[in-house]
């Protein structure tokens, strides 16, 4: 695999750390800007709305540059947004900081998935994407328990400083390994030429399954603390660990979907979305007993990640003539799930259903996900080979394993 591949890696490792960092930091934060816990907790959608806001914005405008330029300029916003946070004085100043440090995120990974298609062969596209998400699973796995502890005994700013120190490393590496391209002009109308492309029905449906299969995920996992202390009865200071758990089974899962992806992409998307409803349907019984509960966690993460790069891919394919912009859609739709599946699992543990339900909320939200993913074959079906051909700009071996 080309050695760039490393280089979008190493940044998706900085964007998967501060964006998950936060939410082990908030007591820390809280306490020192002198706010209360659900106060500090508008940290974490301050990021998120960045993330949706930036993500086609960003892509959308930066259409018509080299995309290695493009990547270094959205790693060096990512710098500044974090060494704002660590320099921010209050709250207020904390929330603006916390919103520029989204903006780059989902573009990042948009146009660095169709680097990484760029530089490997069509049968190993699905590979190249998992190979960049690597990066933000293992930050699940070091790089948010790192930040976090260090956080916990030099001070939050010194995570936010150190976060920034990894997106220099970032734009070192992509300067150094990302191939120079040339200026890359998708369609002679501009921005709305790159804006048409996201007016098919495929790419909609296929964002509409990003938002319900990984809301199905977050309904669970926004909530994960309190099943295990509660219903598996572990200790507050074992959840780190366990949540460490999760991202050794997103790892798996990520690299797993994106060599299953190369073989059959539809294929792969169906099983994920299947096991990812069967897992949270048993979450119930899995979180009854310590042992089964860390299986339980560990099995989520593997399960939801084995569709990030199939549908990254889809979507990508399905705007074959603004990849860029569909693509960093697709991380805006991913963030929207972290909200939407956030709150309809807050929805079922109103509504006291129990400390497990949004686990079964979100077996609901996969099932949805399955639906979503059948319609959207079903549409492609009915294409004609010609309207199928032009739609995907084609004939790649991906394209050829599930058609």
């Amino acid at each position: 695999m080309p050695l760039a591949l490393l280089a979008l890696a190493v940044g998706a490792f900085g964007i998967g750390t501060t964006e998950f960092v936060m939410m082990g930091l908030l007591p820390d934060v809280a306490d020192d800007l002198h706010i209360s816990i659900p106060s500090a907790g508008h940290l974490v959608s301050a990021y998120a709305l960045g993330v949706v806001i930036g993500a086609p914005l960003l892509a959308a405008l930066t259409a018509r540059m080299s995309r290695r330029k493009v990547l270094i300029l959205l790693m060096t916003l990512f710098v500044v947004g974090n060494a704002l946070s660590a320099l921010a004085p209050d709250d207020h100043y904390l929330l603006a900081a916390r919103f520029v440090s989204g903006l780059p995120h989902g573009a990042f990974f948009g146009v660095g998935a169709v680097v990484a298609t760029g530089l490997v062969a069509p049968e190993r596209k699905a590979r190249s994407v998992s190979l960049m998400f690597l990066g933000l699973t293992v930050a699940n796995i070091a790089g948010v328990p790192v930040a976090t502890l260090m956080g916990q005994h030099l001070g939050w700013r010194a995570t936010f400083l150190g976060v920034s120190a990894i997106g220099l490393v970032a734009i070192a590496s992509l300067a150094l390994l990302i191939p120079r391209d040339h200026t890359h002009a998708p369609s002679s109308d501009g921005l709305r030429g790159e804006l048409a492309a996201l007016r098919s029905l495929p790419v909609w449906l296929a964002l509409g399954t990003t938002i319900a299969g990984f809301g199905a995920l977050f309904s669970a996992y926004s909530y994960i603390t309190p099943m295990l202390t509660d219903s598996a009865g572990y200790a507050e200071g074992s959840v780190t660990l366990l949540l460490a758990l999760f991202g050794v089974g997103a790892t798996a899962g990520n690299l797993l979907g994106g060599r299953l992806a190369d073989r059959s992409l539809r294929g792969t998307l169906f099983g994920g979305l299947a096991s990812l409803m069967v897992v949270l349907a048993l979450f119930p019984l899995l979180m009854s007993a310590q042992w089964s509960a860390a299986l339980g966690v560990t099995a989520l993460g593997a399960a939801a990640f084995i569709t990030g790069s199939p549908l990254q891919l889809m979507v990508m394919e399905k705007a074959a003539t603004a990849p860029s912009l569909a693509s960093s859609a697709n991380q805006a739709a991913f963030n929207l799930a972290n909200a939407g599946g956030a709150w309809i699992g807050g929805l079922a543990l109103a509504a006291g259903f129990g400390t497990t339900s949004p686990a079964t909320a979100g077996a609901a939200l996969a099932v949805l996900g399955l639906v979503v993913a059948t319609v959207a074959y079903t549409v492609d079906r009915r294409a004609t080979p010609t309207t199928r051909l032009v739609a995907t700009n084609v004939p790649s071996q991906t394209e050829h394993a599930h058609h």
